[in-house]
């Protein structure tokens, strides 16, 4: 098995590529050590001491190092960590199953109530970000969430590599919020939640 790695926007970021599936649907987010007991792949990355966070996506897991580290010498070991858990087909989460893990409903995210009078225009966002904005995020080693959208202003949360990267706030001013704006003329900005 061989597991490539990319750069991402993000200096403090590495996308490691499994060559296989590693979420089924959707993404899982782990900013700490204690966020991460859910999985045993997640545990063993923050068990190396250096890692401050882990992204698992579709087909790829991004892995954050702590300040001070090194990725010469943090590298080679989530390598060894990814290869081990891939090669003895260990579960992803405990218990074989995401079953226990109690995973937000977008209500319980939301940052500003929805009112039903915007219900077009957050089908509209909703499907831009699903469409066109997700995947590039992706291949960037993050994710992005809606978080809601009040009087013109889309309210979204970078995950994995994209979140606490440099760029992200350009990101979002300028690519995210120019893209909304141009199909969605209601939207008048986009700010991180």
């Amino acid at each position: 098995m061989y597991i490539e790695t990319e750069t991402t926007p993000n200096p403090a970021t590495l996308k490691f590529l499994p060559q296989r599936q590693v979420m089924p649907q959707g993404t899982r987010d782990f900013a700490s050590p204690e966020d991460a007991e859910a999985s045993p792949l997640a545990q063993a990355l923050f068990d190396t001491g250096e890692v401050t966070g882990v992204f698992f996506g579709h087909d790829f897991i991004s892995v954050t190092k702590g300040e001070g580290a090194q990725w010469t010498d943090l590298k080679p070991q989530v390598v060894a960590v990814l290869l081990d858990h891939f090669v003895s087909e260990a579960p992803l989460f405990h218990g074989g199953s995401a079953a226990g893990i109690a995973v937000p409903t977008e209500e319980d995210t939301l940052v500003v109530e929805a009112d039903p009078a915007d219900e077009d225009i957050v089908d509209q966002i909703k499907e831009l970000l699903e469409t066109r904005i997700r995947p590039a995020v992706a291949g960037d080693g993050g994710d992005i969430a809606y978080r809601g959208y009040k009087e013109g202003i889309v309210y979204l949360a970078m995950q994995g590599a994209c979140d606490g990267c440099p760029s992200s706030t350009a990101t979002l001013k300028h690519g995210i919020e120019g893209l909304l704006k141009h199909y969605v003329p209601e939207v008048v900005e986009v700010r991180a939640s």
